[in-house]
């Protein structure tokens, strides 16, 4: 990835890379983040893939550059330490949500995955955390598409 296909922008913790202009670059939802962050109001941090990284991956036979992988793991490093948390965790897991967002809005177009990071070892240390065991555990599903106890 070069300079010019900057494919990742950070927001929260008081600063953002983008700004509520950039729909076409960031979709309806990185931008509305990035504007939310520059007004001062308090977004839990994250980071935007851009339209531009769908472009490099049509572009390079629908495989992310090599650069993508370590780009994601410095946004994540950005994350978790603004978050005191870290991305798998036993202990003191980082739970994000991964959303899709276009310029125009296309409802049940892609799912939503939120918790990401919760997992069968993952989620008992938010029990702890939180303390509040059924919370961790509420919505879990195991590999078997039931719940978990």
């Amino acid at each position: 990835m070069s300079k010019k296909s900057k494919c990742f922008y950070f927001f929260g913790g008081g600063t953002t890379e983008g700004n509520g202009q950039q729909k076409d670059l960031l979709g309806g939802k990185g931008a509305n983040l990035a504007e939310m962050s520059l007004l001062g109001l308090p977004v839990p941090p994250g980071f935007t893939i851009t339209t531009e990284a769908c472009r490099l991956f049509y572009k390079n036979n629908l495989k992310l550059p090599k650069e993508f992988e370590l780009e994601t793991k410095k946004y994540i490093d950005k994350i978790e330490n603004l978050m005191g948390a870290k991305f798998g965790s036993e202990k003191d897991p980082l739970l994000v949500s991964v959303r899709s967002g276009a310029k125009f809005s296309m409802p049940g177009m892609m799912d939503s995955i939120l918790n990401l990071g919760l997992n069968d070892k993952t989620v008992v240390g938010l029990a702890h955390k939180t303390g509040q065991e059924r919370f961790a555990f509420q919505g879990r599903d195991d590999s078997r598409g039931g719940r978990l106890r």
